[in-house]
C-alpha cells in the first residue's frame, strides 16, 4: 500500500491544497494531509479550526485522512509507514524552497521520495496568506477556497465583526 503525507500550515485550507491532494489520490492508495504545528507562524486559524475545516473538505474521500503533528515532518513519515512526501509547487520559487528542504529531510530519512506536484495554472495565484489577508479585510474569499468551508469563513467574518 502506497501512502504519503502533504503537509502544511493549511490557515485555511485553499482550493490548491484541495487540488494536490485529489491529485494524489490519483497516484496513492492512502493520503495523509497534516498539519504541521510551526511554533514560527502565528496562524489564524486554531489546529482544531484548521483540522475540522479539512476534516470537511475530504469528508467524501475514504482514502484521504486529516490529522495534526507537532515534530518534524521526517517523524511523522516514519510514524505512518509513508515513503512518500508531496509537495505542491506554484513556481520557481516554491521549487528552491522545497528543493534545499529536500536535502535536509533526506539526510534525516534517507527512505524518503518527495514527489512535486505542479499547481493547476487556474491556482497559481492562490495561497493561505492571500486568502488571510482579504479576510482580515472582510473580503469574500468564495473564490479561493473549497466550497465545504466557505461557511466556515464566513462565520469567522461574522464573529469578527462582533468584536470589533
Amino acid at each position: 500500500m502506497k501512502k504519503c503525507v502533504f503537509a502544511g500550515t493549511f490557515d485555511p485550507p485553499t482550493l490548491g491544497h484541495k487540488d494536490i491532494v485529489l491529485q494524489c489520490r490519483a497516484l496513492f492508495d492512502e493520503v495523509i494531509v497534516a498539519i504541521l504545528i510551526n511554533p514560527n507562524k502565528k496562524p489564524l486559524f486554531s489546529v482544531e479550526a484548521r483540522l475540522a475545516m479539512l476534516q470537511k473538505v475530504f469528508a467524501p474521500y475514504p482514502n484521504v485522512r486529516a490529522l495534526s503533528y507537532d515534530g518534524l515532518m521526517v517523524d511523522l513519515l516514519r510514524r505512518e509507514k509513508a515513503q512518500f512526501y508531496v509537495r505542491g509547487i506554484r513556481n520557481g520559487t516554491d521549487y528552491d524552497y522545497e528543493a534545499q528542504l529536500d536535502y535536509i529531510n533526506k539526510d534525516m530519512y534517507p527512505e524518503m521520495i518527495t514527489v512535486f506536484l505542479p499547481t493547476k495554472q487556474e491556482y497559481l495565484h492562490i495561497s493561505s496568506t492571500l486568502v488571510k489577508d482579504a479576510l482580515r479585510f472582510k473580503k469574500s474569499v468564495d473564490r479561493y477556497v473549497p466550497e465545504e468551508i466557505r461557511g466556515d469563513l464566513k462565520k469567522y467574518l461574522q464573529e469578527e465583526e462582533g468584536h470589533v
